[in-house]
């Protein structure tokens, strides 16, 4: 199926046309949260807490169903064959989504995503009422939204039918007319991602970069005692930590005025003066959650405020968060103000009064963290330089666990920016990250910093081997996990000023010793040998070498391309041509303009301009 023709740009634009007449209609009324969430909650399950509950049919969003319907510019560049039936289809559908906008009753929820002077989208979200379970939809959603004000837009519609039917399931996304439309699933999720992934967009549009990072102010003191703020982004795919970090203590010295204030965890847009633009008031957060690591996180989720999804609940109302036996993706709305931990005695909040970052000129110092999971080499920290953390940007790696999905265990997982909501070409995203890094480190001499923080551990073996024909594997040596504990005091010590790095074997700078404490305990050395280790760095090299091929078909800058081929030489295990196209100016302290690399096999040619 010809990826170009199956787009009807005429459909998307009729559509958009007919959609504003059609939600005028008399069958659709405006609603508040305050008329929700009664109605919302009487078909909830109250737990002992005083909080409600509810169950969703499907309870995770459906990714590999949605598409994007537009110009070229907003296309997903490597559809599946579903995908592209989806889009195929896509014209009827919609017609069908017009005629059950004039036929069934709907409900309106208007809010408010942001809170500064510049960008503040207004999310209208229409939700079918045709099953009264639905009001959960925009009960949820709309607690994690402002009430609007009268700050600047844009307008962004999202329509949600969880009525069609399974077999139509899918998510239509048209990005230049700020529609999104939701069919077949009942998972409030969707609402939520759709207006960010919206947001982002647009945001990007508008010539800031939206981000999926969480983010946070930190006052610390450094080795000479004196008081210093900064801000800081955490990137993180699903399950690698970025919310527990972004809400976490770090063990700081509260008497001596250190403190952590939590912004974000999920979606901020990034400017050019470093400052960053919160997106939602409160959070939609995984319920996996342990008192004993995720203190505050623990106490919003067990507020009466709180609103569960695909918790457990049993008959007496009592809360199990680390019960997973009905879905592993157990969710909640909590309140950001009720984000508390137990400070020498007396409960403290930990959120900001802003959920906007100031920018770089009124801060000590920025902080770029990147948080991934892996099991073998890679050290609990590294110390990145700008170019590294474009890569760290662009590969946004971590790895499938042996004890969530042991088929694939091991198994790389890179998504770029740790961001899957990422509209058209991912390149233009890794550009813009590197346009506005160099020029903060430019314009911001020793007030930027990037780091990579491994939430995995090290150590881990698993073997393959043949059943029948087909592959299966076997874990053989469990990884040695990094102890929260540990994990907090690296973060505070980076803080601070007071760990100590030096160059390893990824190229970069890794964590030798933290606050004053040797980690040769850690050393890779201790867990594989020589030839391993060699193995582990070839695997990794291979993985990212591909994974940059991919995106580079998308357009990526010739410096990225360029560091990206430089970091590769930490794999020993084969010689490299590099191959300059005729004319090309090349030197190691400029990336060329013109250029290609060869690698193995030699006469397969890596990328060529």
């Amino acid at each position: 199926m010809d990826n170009q023709s199956i787009f009807n740009e005429t459909a998307y634009k009729k559509f958009s046309e007919e959609l504003q007449r059609v939600l005028k209609g008399p069958n659709i009324k405006t609603v508040s949260l305050k008329w929700l969430e009664p109605r919302a909650k009487a078909a909830g399950m109250r737990t002992k807490y005083g909080s409600y509950g509810w169950r969703s049919a499907i309870s995770s969003r459906i990714a590999p169903k949605t598409v994007y319907l537009g110009s070229e510019k907003v296309r997903l560049p490597h559809p599946t064959e579903a995908q592209k039936n989806l889009i195929a289809s896509a014209p009827e559908e919609l017609d069908k989504v017009l005629h059950l906008l004039r036929t069934l009753p709907f409900c309106c929820i208007r809010r408010q995503m942001g809170e500064n002077e510049t960008y503040n989208p207004v999310c209208n979200l229409y939700v079918s009422e045709a099953d009264q379970t639905n009001y959960r939809l925009g009960c949820m959603w709309g607690n994690t939204m402002f009430k609007p004000g009268r700050r600047p837009g844009p307008e962004f519609i999202m329509i949600h039918i969880p009525e069609e039917h399974l077999l139509r399931q899918q998510v239509l996304v048209i990005p230049e007319e700020k529609i999104n439309i939701a069919l077949g699933t009942d998972y409030m999720g969707e609402d939520k991602k759709g207006f960010l992934r919206q947001a982002m967009w647009t945001a990007d549009e508008k010539g800031m970069l939206g981000l999926h990072s969480g983010t946070k102010m930190v006052t610390v003191r450094d080795a000479d005692n004196r008081l210093k703020t900064y801000g800081v982004f955490l990137f993180g795919l699903s399950a690698t930590g970025k919310s527990t970090w972004s809400c976490h203590q770090l063990g700081l010295d509260h008497g001596r005025g250190e403190k952590t204030e939590v912004t974000q965890d999920d979606i901020v847009f990034l400017k050019n003066d470093g400052s960053a633009l919160g997106s939602e008031d409160n959070f939609f957060v995984k319920t996996d959650v342990e008192k004993e690591y995720q203190e505050a996180m623990f106490n919003a989720l067990i507020d009466k405020s709180a609103l569960l999804e695909n918790v457990m609940i049993n008959s007496n109302g009592d809360v199990d968060f680390m019960d997973e036996s009905l879905t592993a993706n157990g969710r909640a709305v909590v309140q950001r103000r009720k984000l508390q931990a137990n400070i020498k005695g007396k409960m403290v909040g930990i959120a900001s009064k802003s959920i906007n970052l100031p920018p770089l000129q009124e801060l000590d110092g920025l902080i770029f963290a990147f948080i991934t999971r892996r099991n073998t080499i890679m050290s609990f920290a590294q110390e990145l330089t700008p170019e590294q953390a474009v890569l760290a940007y662009l590969w946004g790696e971590s790895t499938h666990s042996y004890a969530s999905q042991p088929d694939k265990a091991g198994e790389s997982v890179r998504i770029v920016g740790t961001d899957p909501f990422i509209i058209g070409s991912r390149a233009k995203k890794v550009n813009r990250f590197y346009e506005i890094i160099m020029t903060l480190v430019s314009n911001f001499p020793g007030k930027v910093k990037f780091m990579q923080y491994n939430t995995g551990g090290l150590g881990e073996i698993i073997e393959a081997y043949d059943v029948n024909g087909q592959q299966k594997k076997r874990l053989v040596r469990k990884v040695s996990r990094v102890p929260i504990s540990l994990m907090a005091q690296i973060q505070r010590g980076d803080l601070r000023g007071t760990n100590h790095y030096e160059r390893d074997i990824l190229g970069t700078k890794e964590i030798k010793v933290c606050e004053g404490k040797s980690l040769d305990e850690y050393d890779i050395r201790n867990f594989y040998s020589e030839e391993q280790i060699q193995y582990y760095i070839k695997d990794l090299v291979d993985g990212r070498r591909s994974f940059t091929e991919e995106i580079a078909s998308e357009g990526l800058r010739q410096e990225i391309l360029y560091a990206a081929e430089r970091s590769f030489r930490i794999d020993k295990s084969g010689e490299k041509e590099k191959i300059f196209v005729p004319g090309a100016q090349a030197a190691e302290e400029k990336a060329p303009a013109f250029w290609e690399f060869k690698s193995r096999p030699r006469k397969e040619r890596f990328w060529r301009k």
